[in-house]
């Protein structure tokens, strides 16, 4: 039988600028799919580009794949080929008004698989 497990990584975070996820361990997982949530965004053209990255230690990072732009509500797509930890690393980008930086309130979940 196969084994699931679905961590938030981030729960009702405000993010602004570049930004990381906390890392999580899946050495034990033979697939991952993440999930973004955006609960509201501040701002005009308000947009978030994001990157899958993969790490042997949890302390030193490198790319699994492409930038992504996250649009809508709910994104979600699948990782493969990673190592021992996971984690997303992005930038919020956008004008909020009066000079100030562009935000979104997310939810971001990494569902494994074994």
């Amino acid at each position: 039988m196969r084994e699931s497990f679905t961590a938030v990584l981030e729960r009702n975070r405000t993010l602004a600028g570049e930004f990381a996820t906390e890392p999580y361990e899946v050495a034990w997982a033979a697939e991952a799919r993440w999930f973004i949530r955006t609960l509201e965004r501040t701002g005009t053209g308000t947009r978030m580009r994001v990157t899958t990255q993969v790490s042997p230690d949890g302390l030193h990072w490198c790319d699994l794949d492409a930038e992504r732009e996250v649009s809508g509500d709910l994104a979600t797509w699948e990782s493969s080929g990673f190592g021992g930890w996971l984690r997303l690393k992005g930038a919020v980008e956008g004008e909020a008004g009066d000079g100030a930086e562009a935000a979104a309130k997310v939810m971001i979940y990494l569902a494994l698989k074994s």
